[in-house]
């Protein structure tokens, strides 16, 4: 979550993806400091401030089991810890109201920010979160198809690399096929698979890709580079899905056409057999957090215009009731979105069927950002919206 809130690339479709490789992304905002944030990337003409607007997409959250162990497989993964933001436990009732548990007595929680520097400027970040002394079930079995189930996309320089450390640590934790990466269709070379981390919230591992110009009928390739690629959510209609990310929260539909896919090489790098699925993949503003530029002290945000991908998967074959779940649940993720106007904003989610988490709009101490915790009206996804303080 973000407990102080935060999170170019036009992403294009690639034929080459799982459950991603349709999008090429940017940046993201943090949750530790707001004085680091991202200014909106200039976007299409924005609502009115009295009806709430989106700022953008900011960053993911993770209800993890062992905060030690996620830090260590997230290094692994090519992930910093922020030294800024220590993960100690502490007991805040801030924190309780943002997960929707007020004043339970007893409850702690200590968070890790890790972070992964983003082609065009600025810094993904992911906050890793463990809580203790309230009672949480473990939802860290599921498939990747299962409804509600999210996902993220990472490029990384070399993925086979990073297959072999992560397997020679015995970090690696395969879905795919033979517990191997998966060559897209007319390539020999492993490229692509789904991994977990250690409970159970999907990784999708991109190998990266140079560009390439137009030949032989093929239309020219975006490079593909280091970095979080893509933010993703399995829904079950995808029409309603569209309504909430779309329509509500802003998102832009990279494109309109979303054919049925089936085939060994989709089954393969999730681990499936049969499956029948689509992306729809709704173009966001990158609010990413700023990041150091080398040793300049200066912060660099995200290039004007930097976007990133929020993937909506539809299966068709694969429809399900949602298992219940609570934002502080081992295995359940959530994806942060900075916004302007937080109050009206929240109503007209909540008017277009989102839930509410959290215990109403929260203001976080030493620095006034105001947070509030919502669920989609399609699988429940768990939203955090928030809004640093007006200057």
């Amino acid at each position: 979550m973000k407990r102080t809130a935060t999170c170019k690339l036009a992403a294009l479709a690639l034929a080459l993806t799982i459950a991603a490789l349709a999008v090429f992304a940017l940046p993201a905002p943090s949750r530790a400091a707001p004085e680091a944030t991202a200014p909106a990337a200039a976007d299409a003409a924005p609502a009115p401030t009295e009806q709430g607007r989106l700022v953008g997409l900011a960053f993911a959250g993770r209800s993890v089991s062992n905060l030690d162990r996620s830090i260590a497989f997230y290094e692994a993964l090519g992930f910093k810890l922020d030294p800024a933001a220590p993960p100690v436990w502490r007991s805040e009732e801030v924190f309780q109201r943002i997960d929707g548990i007020g004043s339970a007595r007893g409850v702690t929680t200590r968070m890790a920010k890790m972070y992964v520097n983003e082609p065009a400027g600025g810094r993904f970040v992911i906050y890793l979160r463990e809580l203790r002394g309230i009672p949480r079930r473990n939802l860290s079995h599921h498939t990747a198809w299962d409804p509600g189930a999210s996902h993220f996309g990472l490029v990384v320089p070399d993925a086979q690399a990073l297959w072999s450390r992560l397997e020679a640590k015995g970090m690696l934790h395969a879905l795919s096929w033979g517990g191997k990466l998966i060559a897209p269709p007319g390539r020999k070379k492993g490229m692509i698979a789904y991994i977990t981390d250690p409970d159970g919230m999907d990784i999708e591992i991109i190998d990266q890709r140079l560009s390439s110009p137009a030949a032989g009928g093929r239309s020219a390739r975006p490079a593909l580079l280091p970095g979080v690629n893509h933010v993703g959510l399995v829904v079950l209609n995808s029409a309603k899905a569209r309504a909430f990310y779309g329509d509500l929260l802003g998102g832009r539909l990279v494109s309109a056409e979303s054919r049925w896919m089936r085939g060994d090489f989709y089954d393969a790098a999730v681990g499936g057999h049969g499956n029948i699925l689509r992306f729809f993949n709704e173009s966001f503003p990158a609010a990413f957090e700023a990041r150091l530029a080398g040793s300049d002290p200066a912060l660099t945000s995200p290039a004007p215009g930097s976007r990133i991908n929020f993937e909506l998967v539809e299966f068709q074959n694969r429809k399900k009731p949602v298992v219940p779940a609570r934002i502080t649940d081992i295995g359940v993720g959530y994806v942060g979105f900075e916004v302007q106007g937080l109050k009206a904003f929240l109503a007209r989610a909540r008017a277009a069927g989102a839930r509410m988490v959290s215990n109403g709009i929260v203001t976080m101490r030493g620095g006034g950002t105001r947070v509030a915790v919502i669920r989609d009206p399609d699988v429940g996804g768990f939203v955090e919206l928030f809004e640093h303080p007006h200057n």
